[in-house]
């Protein structure tokens, strides 16, 4: 134990009697160490957390599944530090002041991304942090990033939706075209075909109604035939004029009953030519039969004796009138019936083109149905589309929740200073020891007489005292001073650079603020 206690002593006196050594290597080491310390550059941590939210739209009403909502959620992971995105971040924040050239923007582009962090867990949290020199222009970065991750979800929706809009109204301009044209040939072929397609007013129905018509009006001819050879039977039998007896006036009297029975027989005539009672003739007639009759009401009567007298027979007049009608339906009978015959020849001689004509109708037909369907599926996807379009503007699919705001950090992440100065100091204060000890073993010189005795293998009869004068007492009080006043500068110098430290801390959190 005495030996220990020996060699702990003799340890302390060696490092004690090369203080300045010590004293000098700390200076040195430290020195040197603290600026290296203070030349590294700082690096501050900027941190967000973004809760991204799916709604709960059915896909009914929106077209956008979960999955497909999950499936936005992942791809916008996959894309936030994109070349794209990056270099949006470094124009758009005070990296890109110094950024001139392609070359330049590239490498600040792949710098950012190496001190850029991104991480998706499962329950859809975004973990956000940027590692800058600049505490603020890492909270910038980190603000900037959240920006073009909404800008992703909003306008990159928009974007998406719009090319969809394009290209369907691309599909529905071309599909309305080709409808269009097919539309416009098959009414041409109708009007150049007019008689011989299929359906109402073809040339099977126009023969067959020919047909029946004709029947119809072999019935009528033969009918009215057979009412006309009657007519001319009983006109035959008919005599033209009847006997009407009158009577002989006397002189000078008379005129007015000879005259009244006169226009009577006109009148009958007239009647039995199918004349009405509007007609002009039959109305001037009996307005004389009127005059007529007051006159022969006031003549005397003659007493002369009675005389019959031949007047047209009114029957036979009306059996001429009605033979004379039904000859002339006889004669239309007739020349409709060869109007129909001819028709039917025409129609007949057209109707081996019908069903060429037909089939080339049916695959006009085709077409159009065809492109008709290609029109309607196109203008509803056009629709979906819009409506998606208006979905996503109300009600926004996929919503962002900044849960932590882009944190302005006055602690550099890297690199700890005040734990690497302190670190620097205790080195070089052990390093100082460490070289006042290792050059005392170096030296041949022997601290005490036992030592002395092993080293030599001789016995040491005795030591002599070192004695002081009054001199030396007060310079080694001198030095021991300077020694204090040493060892506290190296204190106060890692104090001063501790306060520097944390006073910059404080000057970058109000800068920040």
């Amino acid at each position: 134990m005495n030996g220990l206690y020996d060699e702990i002593k003799i340890a302390l006196y060696s490092v004690w009697s090369r203080r300045w050594l010590a004293l000098g290597v700390a200076w040195l080491i430290c020195i040197l160490g603290w600026i290296a310390v203070s030349l590294q550059p700082p690096s501050y941590e900027s941190e967000a957390r973004v809760y991204v939210k799916t709604q709960n739209i059915s896909s009914s009403q929106q077209g956008n599944s979960t999955n497909e909502q999950r499936k936005k959620i992942e791809q916008l992971s996959n894309t936030i530090l994109s070349y794209e995105n990056l270099q949006k971040v470094v124009r758009g924040t005070n990296l890109g002041l110094s950024v001139v050239t392609d070359k330049e923007m590239d490498g600040a582009v792949e710098a950012l991304r190496e001190k850029t962090e991104v991480e998706l867990d499962e329950d859809s949290f975004y973990d956000i942090s940027v590692t800058q020199s600049d505490p603020v222009l890492a909270r910038d970065i980190v603000q900037k990033l959240i920006d073009i991750m909404q800008e992703e979800n909003i306008a990159g929706d928009r974007s998406t939706i719009a090319e969809k809009i394009s290209f369907w109204d691309e599909e529905v301009a071309k599909n309305q075209k080709i409808l269009s044209e097919v539309e416009q040939r098959r009414i041409k072929f109708e009007q150049e075909n007019l008689g011989l397609l299929p359906g109402v007013g073809s040339v099977s129905q126009r023969i067959e109604s020919a047909r029946n018509e004709l029947n119809q009006i072999d019935t009528q001819l033969i009918s009215a035939q057979s009412a006309l050879v009657a007519l001319n039977a009983q006109l035959a039998s008919e005599s033209p004029t009847i006997n009407t007896p009158t009577f002989n006036p006397v002189a000078g009297g008379g005129g007015a009953s000879s005259a009244l029975a006169s226009a009577r027989g006109a009148l009958a005539e007239a009647r039995s030519r199918g004349l009405t009672d509007r007609h002009p003739d039959v109305v001037s007639l009996q307005k004389q039969i009127a005059a007529l009759r007051s006159q022969a009401a006031a003549e005397p009567r003659a007493s002369s004796g009675r005389s019959v007298i031949r007047t047209p027979n009114p029957a036979y007049s009306q059996l001429q009138s009605l033979r004379a009608e039904r000859s002339a339906t006889v004669a239309g009978l007739r020349t409709r019936k060869a109007a129909l015959q001819s028709e039917l020849a025409q129609l007949s001689s057209r109707q081996s083109l019908e069903p060429g004509v037909a089939s080339e109708m049916e695959a006009i037909n085709r077409e159009f149905d065809s492109a008709k369907v290609q029109y309607d599926n196109a203008l509803a996807e056009r629709r979906a589309v819009e409506f998606d379009d208006n979905v996503e503007s109300k009600t926004d699919a996929v919503k962002f929740s900044i849960i932590d705001k882009p944190s302005l950090s006055s602690v550099p992440s890297a690199p700890n200073r005040p734990l690497l100065l302190t670190i620097v100091l205790f080195f070089g204060l052990g390093a100082g020891v460490a070289v006042a000890f290792a050059m005392g073993h170096l030296q041949t010189s022997f601290p005490t007489a036992s030592r002395l005795e092993r080293a030599s293998g001789l016995p040491v009869i005795g030591t002599v005292s070192l004695m002081l004068t009054p001199e030396q007492k007060t310079a080694r009080t001198k030095n021991l001073k300077l020694l204090i006043g040493g060892t506290a500068s190296l204190m106060g110098a890692f104090a001063l650079l501790l306060i520097v430290e944390f006073t910059q801390r404080g000057l970058v959190t109000a800068a920040g603020a």
